[in-house]
């Protein structure tokens, strides 16, 4: 196998990587988040929350109120592979959830994460 092949193979091995929502379709809260493995990542946030036991305790409580039927799984943004198959996307995920962070806001009433403290 040369080494053409063996790239071609990679990139179509990895999964989907980039941005997703959680968004409660209750009081329009979102989460925003990333991963290099979305739909894993939608799953195991999806199983943690039935389970009770995500990490973001307002989330957790809105989804125990509302229930699964009310809230939205969903890609917003997809990173696309590099041809280096050595490249380690953490950065540029973590840079496009900040850039879809700032975008969209969702702190407070919008949604369920906290700002930083800037002082």
């Amino acid at each position: 196998m040369d080494k053409k092949e063996i790239k071609k193979q990679y990139k179509q091995s990895l999964r989907p990587m980039g941005i997703f929502q959680i968004k409660n379709l209750a009081n329009n809260k979102i989460f925003i988040g990333s991963s290099s493995n979305i739909e894993g990542k939608l799953n195991s946030i999806k199983f943690q929350l039935e389970m009770g036991s995500y990490i973001n305790k307002d989330l957790q409580k809105d989804f125990n109120q509302f229930g699964v039927e009310n809230f939205l799984f969903e890609t917003l943004d997809i990173l696309e592979p590099k041809q280096d198959t050595e490249y380690n996307y953490n950065e540029d995920l973590k840079t496009l959830e900040e850039m879809w962070i700032d975008k969209l806001q969702p702190f407070n009433e919008r949604g369920y994460h906290k700002q930083k403290d800037t002082r």
